[in-house]
């Protein structure tokens, strides 16, 4: 009995043992891996040096990025999808609106996972912004980009894009909804800035801090988002423009763009939100002919606040109705005020109160 037992021990803890090696080489093979999209827009990811002049061009496919990844179909199954391939200097609201619509219909195939958006870094931070204020999908999107181009010796590109995989496979970062990771850092679009021209830790979050980071195929979470916002994409953007303010400024460029049918004017101020005597009376301008005003500094970090007093400080700024943008940056100020403003409801209180999450 005692040598039955045992034999049957054995034989039970084989069984055991090779149907868990079965359950992880099904959840490993190739046949159940996610499927993550691809959405290509262009940028320093997907050019190389033009030979005859040195510059660079947007010649890499979509195709070309995915073949670049070692290890890439280890990890996920993919689906491209190119959109456009040009430099992120070139980008605009209305790409961004399409960009956004596209990546949605997208995501709305149940067999897609998530999804990577190549794109250039000089406004990828603001174009990441849009979509996480209008991609209605709950699924990841993660943008990435490159510092170097395809042609470097070492391009940073395919390094982003196998580390956005890692990051949209895990399930612990799926709680950050749209992201911008470069260099193993996760970032909320929010928050993050191009801090560097050239060197590849060019994002940075400041004293908020990056949402993770990315090591050894893992994603290593560090904190939640501090606020989410969603607006429905309409069919047209408002036109704001965005002004920044200076010593010596006599308000004109905020004249001229009060009287350019504008909707909205983003004021790029000093300090904790001041603006001169000049640039004050224009402010007052503008919001005779009930145009929206918003305010932000040009201080990398902090927020503005209705601390002074005089004409063009905070307080008797925000006292005519001046809106103030907290802590988010000028060029983002301005995507939220034209969303904002193209919603139905788009009174003073509203548009004030997007302000301040």
């Amino acid at each position: 009995m005692i040598v039955r037992k045992g034999v049957s021990l054995f034989f039970l803890s084989y069984l055991l043992i090779v149907f868990q090696c079965d359950c992880f080489s099904q959840r490993k093979g190739k046949v159940d891996l996610p499927t993550i999209a691809i959405v290509t827009t262009g940028g320093t990811i997907a050019e190389k040096k033009d030979p005859e002049t040195g510059s660079l061009i947007p010649i890499v496919s979509g195709y070309d990025l995915v073949q670049a990844v070692p290890g890439i179909s280890d990890l996920a199954k993919i689906k491209i999808f190119e959109f456009s391939n040009i430099d992120s200097s070139r980008m605009t609201p209305d790409i961004w609106k399409n960009l956004s619509k596209k990546v949605d219909v997208i995501l709305k195939d149940t067999e897609i996972d998530g999804a990577i958006v190549t794109h250039g870094t000089d406004t990828m931070e603001v174009g990441a912004y849009f979509l996480d204020l209008t991609v209605q999908s709950e699924k990841p999107v993660v943008f990435v980009g490159a510092m170097k181009d395809a042609s470097s010796f070492s391009p940073d590109g395919p390094e982003n894009i196998y580390n956005a995989l890692v990051q949209i496979t895990s399930k612990q970062a799926h709680c950050f909804g749209v992201t911008v990771t470069l260099n193993q850092y996760i970032h909320s679009p929010r928050d993050v800035r191009k801090t560097e021209t050239t060197n590849i830790q060019t994002f940075d979050s400041g004293k908020k801090g990056c949402l993770g980071y990315i090591a050894a195929g893992m994603v290593h979470c560090f904190r939640k988002r501090f606020c989410s916002q969603k607006f429905f994409l309409p069919k047209t953007l408002k036109d704001v423009s965005l002004i920044k303010t200076f010593a010596g400024d006599n308000g004109s460029l905020v004249r001229y763009a009060a009287d350019s049918d504008v909707k909205g004017i983003v004021i790029e101020g000093v300090g904790a939100g001041n603006v001169n005597e000049e640039v004050y009376k224009a402010i007052l301008y503008a919001l005779e002919k009930d145009i929206f005003v918003v305010l932000t500094t040009a201080v990398f970090d902090g927020a503005v606040y209705p601390l002074y007093g005089g004409n063009g400080g905070g307080y008797e700024l925000q006292q005519r109705g001046v809106i103030f943008a907290g802590d988010l940056p000028s060029e983002k100020a301005r995507i939220l005020l034209m969303l904002a403003l193209a919603q139905d409801n788009s009174s003073s209180e509203t548009i004030a109160k997007c302000f301040e999450m």
